[in-house]
């Protein structure tokens, strides 16, 4: 009983450690499996970052304007994810770009920036910033940006337990590919389809964004299958920063 507590807590403390740069990891010393029993509660940690940035988007848009708002919100988002999902996409539009599996894999390496990271990079924060903005004045801003969190932390456990890491050398997502689990798999897929269904209840809202998050999953495994072999960290943060985004703007234009 307390065994399970134990491992319970440590499950908490590494889907926040992992996701985020909040010290919650300095308490105790995580590993891989605390990652992947975590990662059940990935659309838990989405939904309060989304609940963040958009309760900042809201609470700034009167005050401020709903444009800086929404830019301050997701300079905010940007802080406490480390931008660890912008930094996937960056490496995944450069590194795809490459010749071969082995050219692109080590492009994805390198810590620099390209032309095509850089446009990704662009194009995601003004999409996002717009799509914010756009609501800024009201609570959809905190409702929208809780679903688009949550759908969007699902994509990192779906796409371990359907792909190979591709990757020699270790890296973030190797925590999840080496202990690959598809009943966690599934319960973190329904976790955060409940915490989506809480905030848009509308039946055609939320039919369209859990479509949407099946085809930007399925379309960015089918990719990372084809170009990498497999899947990598990066891949996950891509595809993370991609569902979020899409996820928000299906609403925006839905609502």
């Amino acid at each position: 009983m307390i065994a399970a507590l134990v491992a319970g807590l440590r499950a908490v403390v590494a889907a926040f450690s992992f996701l985020t740069v909040l010290p919650f990891g300095r308490l105790v010393a995580l590993d891989g499996r605390d990652v992947a029993r975590g990662s059940v509660l990935f659309g838990v940690v989405g939904g309060a970052i989304g609940a963040m940035t958009g309760g900042v988007a809201f609470g700034l848009a009167d005050r401020l304007s709903p444009l800086l708002g929404a830019v301050l919100a997701v300079a905010l988002g940007t802080i406490v994810t480390g931008a660890l999902h912008l930094d996937g996409l960056a490496d995944c539009a450069d590194g795809f770009g490459g010749r071969t599996p082995a050219d692109r894999l080590r492009i994805m390496r390198d810590h620099t920036i390209g032309t095509y990271g850089a446009s990704a990079l662009l194009l995601d924060l003004v999409v996002r910033i717009c799509a914010l903005a756009t609501i800024a004045r009201t609570k959809e801003a905190i409702l929208f940006s809780i679903a688009a969190g949550a759908l969007s932390r699902v994509g990192g456990p779906l796409l371990a337990v359907w792909l190979p890491y591709a990757q020699a050398r270790p890296g973030a997502g190797e925590a999840l590919n080496s202990h690959p689990s598809q009943p966690r798999a599934a319960v973190a897929l329904v976790v955060a389809a409940l915490i989506a269904f809480v905030a848009i209840p509308a039946t055609g809202s939320y039919a369209a964004i859990v479509a949407t998050t099946g085809i930007v999953i399925a379309h960015v495994g089918w990719t990372a299958r084809s170009r990498l072999g497999g899947v990598t960290g990066d891949v996950m943060g891509a595809t993370s920063e991609l569902v979020e985004l899409a996820v928000l703007v299906v609403l925006v234009w839905m609502r």
